[in-house]
């Protein structure tokens, strides 16, 4: 009863949500089974956008450049050691194996860190991209059915074989879409964040590389 209250109640009619999945046949079973996979990865990666936001601080990340600044390794580590800041940990081992190779060990840093953030949108991706393919696969499915309906001959018979293909056909189309759109916005908005750290990363790779340059042209670091 409560649906029927919505605003989209209108596209129902009579039938609840469950006779539209009914009527929608097969084909609906593999588009549920997409929306729940994108709608699992959605809710992962808000918790863990959530989670990374919460777990931010550029005052460390500032603390940790002055500190190269000052050519005090040492004490960039020692502040940067205790901080969740995924910026922050990749300063912290990559000045931890300057000796060795700062931008290797930057890039090896920053490609681990970065690729926390892209974890799940390859799968969320391929729901949005399946799922309208699926609900074209429907339409055909139940253009075969009506028009293999028609082909008996007597029409009036089978008025509610071909109601019912063109139904199948309507509502495998209109869910397939429903599940591309819904996933969609999420999906933009997560690539989004995924950009925005990669821009940071940079920028503090740019910074790192600065502040090195201008402690060569002064003293040694300290060890």
């Amino acid at each position: 009863m409560i649906i029927q209250s919505l605003p989209f109640a209108f596209l129902l009619g009579d039938d609840t949500p469950m006779d539209l999945f009914i009527k929608g046949k097969e084909i609906m079973w593999p588009i549920l089974l997409t929306s729940f996979v994108a709608i699992t990865v959605v809710i992962e990666r808000i918790l863990f956008i959530i989670r990374e936001s919460a777990s931010r601080q550029p005052e460390v990340v500032s603390k940790m450049l002055e500190a190269v600044e000052r050519r005090d390794v040492q004490g960039a580590l020692a502040v940067g050691s205790k901080s969740s800041d995924f910026i922050a940990k990749i300063l912290v081992y990559s000045l931890s194996n300057r000796e060795y190779s700062l931008s290797n060990a930057f890039v090896r840093a920053s490609g681990q860190e970065l690729a926390r953030f892209q974890q799940g949108l390859a799968t969320l991706d391929t729901c949005i991209t399946l799922s309208p393919l699926l609900g074209l696969l429907g339409t055909v499915t139940g253009m075969m059915r009506t028009f293999g309906a028609l082909g008996g001959g007597d029409v009036g018979a089978a008025a509610g074989e071909i109601t019912g293909g063109v139904a199948e056909a309507l509502i495998a189309t209109a869910c397939g879409l429903a599940v591309a759109i819904l996933g969609l916005l999420p999906f933009n908005y997560l690539n989004a964040r995924s950009d925005q750290a990669k821009q940071e990363v940079s920028d503090v790779s740019h910074a790192l590389e600065i502040l090195l340059k201008k402690a060569e042209t002064t003293a040694p670091f300290q060890r």
